[in-house]
């Protein structure tokens, strides 16, 4: 996957660049794939972040894809050309490398990062942002899939994506952040099932969330967690040949979502 991403920099250098955003734990590389035409000086950034649970092996593939999209498609799709025209696209996709690779090398359902906390290993960090902390749906024990961490933003991974929302400030108009599985289009609040204040214009509780910290706490009205495929017949293990399909039919919200931002 990185030398794809190396690869799309090589073949697309006046469109494709990239930045680094941290280091995790076991010393791998937080890397954020920028996609820009040019066209708008400052344009607004559309946010999309995959794999920050190590197990769901399609999101990371579908940040793939949408970078194949956005780059293959330019000057020759109507749907890109119309989306890099209006909006400049930050990808990072893969959010947990530690946990990625451990769920390869030894657990396939492997969820957290790998840092050791005592005799067990890894925080969920999609548990560790400052929105309701420690609250309902996190855990406090460490060998707990989801143990929310020491504090909130303990973890380099969720501390990075603060950090560079946060940098690109008021350009950024959307987040969105890939799981699976489900097939959920979620909105804030993760803690709570009350409704935000823009609920007209936009599932199970979960504290410490990053869609309800990039709403409550950056303001960022446009916050999505998108649960892929599929409803729980094969779950984690989703096959290959539904990888693609996966992909085609967030793409097509994706595009949609973004197609009715006000």
């Amino acid at each position: 996957m990185l030398g794809e991403l190396a690869q799309l920099e090589a073949d697309f250098p006046n469109l494709v660049s990239s930045y680094e955003i941290g280091t995790t734990y076991e010393g791998r590389t937080l890397k954020v794939i920028a996609v820009s035409s040019g066209q708008v000086a400052n344009a607004p950034v559309i946010w999309l972040d995959c794999g920050i649970h190590a197990r769901e092996w399609v999101s990371h593939a579908t940040c793939m894809y949408v970078l194949d999209q956005l780059t293959s498609g330019y000057g020759s799709d109507d749907v890109v050309n119309a989306l890099l025209a209006a909006y400049d696209f930050h990808v990072l996709p893969i959010t947990n490398p530690d946990g990625y690779v451990h769920s390869w090398d030894a657990d396939r359902l492997w969820r957290k990062n790998r840092v050791p906390y005592g005799a067990c290993f890894g925080a969920d960090v999609n548990r560790n942002f400052d929105s309701n902390f420690g609250g309902e749906g996190a855990s406090d024990l460490a060998c707990a899939d989801t143990y929310h961490g020491p504090s909130a933003f303990s973890e380099v991974e969720s501390a990075a994506i603060r950090d560079s929302l946060i940098a690109l400030g008021s350009r950024v108009k959307a987040v969105f952040t890939l799981h699976s599985y489900s097939q959920y289009w979620m909105f804030p609040y993760g803690y709570t099932t009350d409704r935000p204040a823009d609920y007209d214009e936009l599932v199970y509780v979960a504290s410490g969330g990053s869609v309800d910290y990039t709403y409550e706490t950056l303001g960022i009205t446009y916050s999505f967690a998108v649960e892929l495929r599929d409803q729980g017949q094969y779950g984690f293990l989703l096959p290959a040949d539904q990888i693609i399909p996966t992909a085609e039919e967030f793409f097509a919200g994706f595009y949609t979502a973004i197609q009715n931002f006000q």
